[in-house]
Parts: structure tokens; sequence; C-alpha cells
């Protein structure tokens, strides 16, 4: 079994949302129900009960019930979800109008700003008003090129309570990436900034948002917030307006939230687009309100007294996430530029100042502080910190123990997957359940979720892909551009008919009920035909000093695949031939044989997508000679260079 890492204490236990909608279960439905694991198993079961015990559990604000929980949960897709509701997103999330603190924000090289939840609704009936006179109207799209900033949560929350749908890009992104996503979608308004910060310098973005605003007709008005400088010159926009300007002077105003079906168009999101144009999923105002607020309330056990911090930017569905816990009416601190500016210590003096109670960050913000040799519990008052949440790729199980040994033993690290796609987790954590190391507590309430082989039987202690076999309220509506479905069914259906094939590489453990996620199935290594994911590289591999990151690609190579592994290493450190026997004896004894690479490189750089993904497909793809065609899809596209550049080295 693997190392237990933390048991909930029985007094916290006692006190969770979790026990709680237990306690609620029970009562309403006549169950006897002692467990998560009963829990789950009732709510996969049971899954019309389970979605309408959340619904009234949560407390939807709805001005028209539903008629149906959901005509057919087998059916995917195209399940109809609580037809009949008329609700607006918006008006869940502002439930609360008092002086509160909603939103603080930090960033590098700005003084702390915060803006209270009546402060708050005040902007949003503002801006909501100035973007109705503009013509802004139900299923519309607006877009956000912007930081990750108190003003494009406003902006937001004032386009979806007219009904618009929301798509956003962090001002990092090139030009051409933003473009290639924001075009799509033909947004009638484009919010932007005038540039944003990253390692205490400012960098100018009105020249990539002229761009967007150039290559999309579709644009009728683009509205600029001042955040590096004081109301910069905008003539070079088109259409544009200053944001102060735009803005209703109107004090007191109250919000008309339009009341829509369930699945009226929320949030369009994006695929990495790695490989193409980005495929843009269209999510439903009700499936993602209700989902959000299932992980945030019960998986999260968010209460109205946290202060949560997620390390992220408005280009990753994590500030989507986040962001729904303004219906808890918590604390929401935001954060801009680079999280390890001036120094690896610099969230962690966040966490300490604003009495952080949830903290949530990246598999690869982890490793970087452990390969810093970072020790936050020694150094900063973390006393507050009651929660460590940690997505975006697997972490391995020394960086689990890492969290317990060097930031806090007596937290909860409550690790955390699912997707992009569906905004959400299908594999979360929860209150009342051990943690052990290397693994995710369980799979999240209604998911009825299972690990398949390839012959699509179902497995256990086995490695396999994550597959869903019913649907759930979060999955997306459809693919924009998609008129007969074809690209959805494409992405999620063909490999096992009716059944919702994630793309992630994992194991179900029989005897703790947790998962451990091995990467992207579609980055599996198959040496001789064996199954490899590359993390179980990754976890090894990176257990070593010297080496900072790694990527394993699979090379096609006389017949069957070899494993190339290449390595970013310590400043200053080589690829001596004594280092690559130790990295190949490390796999050799903790993995297997099949595990060792047969080239070993040293790499500059390894590359990452906006959200923080390694992406072993644009370094296979160089390799075999593809096109990357979308390298703007990438925080640091640039590294690609060095894989170009070894190809011959690879053919001989």
């Amino acid at each position: 079994m693997a190392k237990l890492l933390w048991k909930p204490p029985e007094e916290r236990k006692k006190n969770s949302n979790m026990v709680d909608f237990i306690a609620y279960v029970n009562n309403k439905y006549d169950k006897q129900i002692i467990n998560y694991e009963e829990l789950y198993n009732w709510s996969i079961n049971e899954l019309p009960d389970f979605w309408a015990a959340i619904w009234d559990y949560v407390g939807i604000k709805a001005s028209k019930g539903y008629e149906l929980v959901v005509d057919d949960p087998q059916k995917m897709p195209g399940a109809k979800w609580f037809a009949g509701a008329q609700l607006n997103f918006a008006e869940n999330l502002l439930r609360y109008k008092d002086d509160r603190c909603a939103l603080v924000f930090r960033g590098e090289t700005q003084k702390t700003s915060s803006m209270s939840y009546a402060e708050l609704y005040d902007n949003v009936a503002r801006l909501a008003k100035s973007l109705r006179r503009v013509g802004v109207q139900p299923g519309d799209r607006v877009a956000a090129y912007m930081p990750n900033m108190m003003e494009t949560i406003i902006c937001m929350l004032a386009a979806t309570s007219i009904g618009a749908a929301w798509a956003s890009c962090a001002t990092d992104v090139g030009q051409e990436a933003a473009s290639d996503r924001l075009s799509q979608i033909e947004p009638k308004v484009l919010f932007t900034a005038d540039g944003y910060f990253y390692k205490g310098k400012p960098f100018e973005s009105l020249s990539n948002a002229a761009g967007i605003a150039q290559r999309t007709p579709s644009i009728e008005k683009v509205i600029v917030t001042s955040y590096t400088g004081q109301k910069a010159d905008i003539g070079q926009v088109p259409n544009s307006v200053h944001y102060e300007d735009f803005l209703a002077n109107e004090e007191g105003l109250e919000i008309k939230f339009e009341q829509l079906p369930f699945d009226h168009p929320l949030y369009i999101m994006f695929s990495s687009g790695t490989t193409g144009k980005p495929k843009c999923m269209v999510q439903g105002t009700g499936g993602i309100l209700i989902n959000h607020l299932k992980e945030l309330v019960l998986h999260t056990d968010l209460k109205r007294e946290d202060v949560l911090f997620y390390i992220t930017t408005c280009s990753w569905m994590m500030w989507n996430w986040m962001i729904s816990s303004l219906a808890v009416g918590n604390t929401i601190i935001l954060y801009d530029g680079n999280p390890g500016y001036p120094d690896s210590g610099a969230m962690w003096e966040l966490i300490q100042d604003e009495i952080v109670t949830v903290f949530g960050c990246s598999a690869s913000y982890i490793n970087y502080l452990s390969s810093e040799g970072v020790k936050p519990g020694e150094n900063y008052d973390l006393a507050a910190l009651q929660q460590i949440s940690q997505t975006g790729s697997p972490l391995s199980a020394g960086g689990f123990e890492y969290v317990y040994e060097h930031i806090k033993n007596d937290l909860w690290f409550n690790s955390i997957s699912g997707g992009t796609d569906i905004n959400g987790c299908f594999c979360i954590g929860n209150p009342i359940n051990p943690v052990y190391a290397g693994q995710l507590q369980g799979p999240a309430l209604g998911m009825k979720i299972n690990v398949y082989d390839e012959a699509g039987a179902p497995i256990v202690d086995q490695k396999g892909e994550l597959v869903c076999e019913a649907s759930a309220p979060p999955m997306p509506l459809y693919f924009w551009n998609d008129p007969d479905g074809s690209k959805y069914r494409e992405a999620y259906f063909e490999i096992y008919p009716g059944v919702w094939r994630h793309g992630d590489y994992v194991v179900r453990h029989s005897d703790t009920g947790g998962f451990t996620f091995y990467g992207r199935s579609d980055a599996v290594l198959k040496p001789s035909g064996v199954r490899i994911g590359t993390a179980e590289i990754y976890n090894q591999v990176e257990k070593l000093d010297e080496v900072i990151d790694s990527v394993a690609i699979g090379q096609n190579w006389r017949g069957d695949q070899r494993i190339i592994l290449f390595v970013k290493l310590v400043g200053g450190i080589s690829l001596t031939e004594d280092l690559k026997q130790k990295i190949k004896k490390i796999l050799r004894e903790n993995a297997s044989p099949r595990h060792v690479p047969a080239v070993i490189m040293q790499a500059p750089d390894i590359p990452y997508t906006l959200n923080m993904k390694k992406v072993e497909s644009a370094v296979t793809n160089i390799i075999h000679g593809e096109p990357v065609t979308n390298k703007d899809a990438l925080v640091n596209p640039q590294c690609l260079d060095y894989f170009e550049s070894i190809i011959d080295d690879l053919e001989s």
C-alpha cells in the first residue's frame, strides 16, 4: 500500500461540509450512508437524486425550477439536464452584497487593493449597463485579453449577467495564439489592458490587442483597462475606449439578471492548440455552476470564512473554477505575475500576509520549490493554511511527501484532476478520507468513472484509460463550428462508443480507492508494445538532485519505438556519462528495465502549455518531422528550437 501521509482529525471531519451533506442525503432520501465510498456509490447509481440534492444543498438561485433532472444519463453526448429551469450564472455568484472582502489583488510590483462584495456588485451593475448600451445581448460573445485582475472578474460577471458567453486569454499569450482562439467565436466586445508585469518588468500588450481586433471583424468595441500606466494612448486599437470612460457613472444600480435555460452557453474554453487551431468547447450555464459548487463546497470544503488563493491566469480553467467560489462568499486572492519573483518565497510571504486558508498550484510549481530546496514551513507563518490544492499535471509520490515534510505536516493535500473539457474534475479529494503519497483520494461525486484496458474491459490495479460511463452536467454542450457534432464525438467517444474517454493514463487502487495518474494517454510510450506512462519516468528521474525537469517521447525506430529522454539540469551541471548511468539505474531499479531510455540528452528547457502542462506531443512531432502548428500555445516556444536542431543526430 502507498505511504499514508495524512488522516483527517475527527473534529475536522465532523465540521466538514461533506459530513453535513451525508446527513442531508440520509434525511432527505431515507439512507444510512456512513462514509465517502457509500456516498459516491449512491451518487453514481442514483444520478437524478444526487444532482437534485446538490441543487438544493448548494442553494442554486433560479427564477424557475426544473421539470426533470435529466432525460437520459446514458446519452453521451446530448443528455438534457435540468430542463425547464431558468437562472443566471452571475446572479448566483453575486448573492452576497455585504461589506465582507470579496477580492484582494496582489501583483508583482503593485500595492495591494481589495474590494468588498457590495463594491463588486456595484461595479458589475455599472459595467453591465454600459455593455447593454453598446448592444450586448444574450448569446453574444464577450472576450478578454487580460491579466488576472479584479476588472477581469467584473467584466466576466457583467457579460454573463446579460447572458453573453465569456472567453478569455491572458495577456502573456502571443497575438497569434490569442487570435486563433478568440477570432473563431466572433466576439462582439473585447476587454483588454495596456500591459502586464513579469519578473518586475512592465510589458506592453496594446499592440497585440490591436492585432487581435484587426483580425476579428466581429469586434465592435475594445475596452482598455489601465494597469501598467495611466490612460495609455489607445489610438492604435480600433473602436477602443478606456475602461473608466466606458463604465456607467450611476451608483446604486440594480443588475437585471437575464433568466436563461440551464444549458444556455456560459463559457467557451479552448483546447491547448499545440497541433492545430484550438477547439472551442461551449459549456453551459447551469452545468458549470452546479458542478463548480459541488467541487468547492463539498470536495474543497470551502466556507465563507476561507481565503482562497490559486496561482492561475485567465487562460486556465482554474481561474473560472476559483471565481465560482464567490457564490460561497469567501475571499479570493488574485495574483498576477511570476510566482517565483522576486524569489522562491514570494508566494509564501503572500500566503502568510493574507492569511490564506486554501492555496492552489500546479505540480510544476511544487517541483520548482523542491528543486530549489525551499522549505516554506521553516520560514513563514502558515498557521492559517488548512489545504493545498494541486493540479495541472501528475505529481509524484515524492512531491506529495515534500509538501508534508517541508510545507506543513497537518494540512490536507487535495490533488485534483479533470480538465478544461468539463471545467472541473473527474478525480478529486475529500475532507473525510486519508491522503496517500502519489494518489488522488478518489472519484468526484456524480462522475461515473472507470478505468478500461485497450479492449474496453474495466480493470483495477492496472494502468489503463480513464473513462466516464454516464453523462454529467459540466460536459460541453457542443464544440463551436461543429454543426454535426463530429468533432465532439471524435474527441471523446470514438475509442469506446457511448463512453467518454478522457485521455488520461491512470491506475485505480483497490486497497485505498485512490487514483494515480501517469500522464496523457496520447503520450503513452510503447517500446516493444509495452505501455509506459511518461509520468512513471518523470517521477523517478526528477528525484535526482541534478535534474530540474524532463520530457520523454517515443521515437519510431527500426520497426519499433525507442524512448528518448531529455533532461533539464541544474545550472552548471553537464550530462556526463556517469549521470546518464545514474538516471538509467534509478529507472531500472525503481520502475523497470523497459523504462530505461535508449537515448538521454540534455535540453536547455522543457516545453509547457499556457496551462502549465508538459507538451510531449510538440517534441514528438518535431522529432518525426511533423509540424507544430501553434507554437504560441506554449509558454516557452523558443525552447523548441533546440529539438529542431538535433533531429539529424537522432536519425543517425
